[in-house]
């Protein structure tokens, strides 16, 4: 597991604003808002599986956590099949930042809308050894833009959603409200109706699943 990223960390990240993805050499705009001065504003949460499942499950995952990786390739697809696919579980997949790698992955992906973002998601993890790992920043950002547009998103949309200083202060508002309610201080972490767990085997998931689902019926 990682660890969650620093408030101080944090207000460093949303003072350079959007323009730390189209030029992560820029030097942070006079005036920017700290991570504590950001106004809240909403965020829609990406759900999969029906509005109305017996139980809700919600995942705090940072995109550069091999961890989170991990579960995404090996664990998700069975809990997706057996649970989320069969109307038993709605999932939620928020985002938790360590770095702004993490914080340039996640407006990317929500740049591709509802439709796209789980898909996006996937390509996230399944090539994080390639896009996190690059010998610059610049490399990261480069990489991260290529994910964009090989997920259809346009060129000019994406020039825009990845410049959108506000849009970084709603996440960042908005992740650091997830993480004060929820409690999580790794990642990837899970809560199943609202009580929290750390990683697990699919075993070990699905028998918190089956009692969850059981309880509601």
């Amino acid at each position: 597991m990682k660890r969650i990223l620093t408030t101080t960390a944090l207000a460093a990240a949303l003072a350079a604003g959007g323009s730390w993805f189209l030029n992560p050499n820029a030097q942070p705009p006079m005036g920017a808002a700290s991570a504590q001065d950001a106004t809240p504003a909403t965020v829609t949460d990406m759900v999969l599986g029906e509005a109305d499942a017996p139980v809700t499950v919600i995942e705090y995952g940072s995109f550069t956590c091999p961890h989170c990786a991990a579960f995404d390739e090996n664990v998700f697809p069975q809990i997706k099949e057996d649970y989320i696919d069969t109307g038993k579980v709605k999932f939620i997949f928020r985002e938790a930042y360590f770095n702004k790698y993490d914080m340039w992955a996640s407006m990317m992906a929500r740049c591709g809308g509802e439709m796209k973002y789980y898909g996006i998601v996937d390509m996230i993890y399944s090539t994080q050894d390639e896009w996190a790992r690059q010998s610059s920043e610049q490399g990261v950002a480069d990489a991260i833009r290529k994910m964009g547009l090989q997920a259809g998103i346009d060129k000019d949309q994406l020039d825009a959603c990845m410049s959108d200083g506000d849009q970084l202060q709603a996440l960042v508002g908005w992740y650091q409200e997830n993480m004060t309610r929820d409690g999580f201080n790794s990642t990837p972490s899970f809560m199943i109706d609202g009580e929290l767990n750390s990683n697990m085997s699919y075993d070990e998931f699905a028998e918190k699943l089956d009692a969850r689902i059981e309880a509601a019926n």
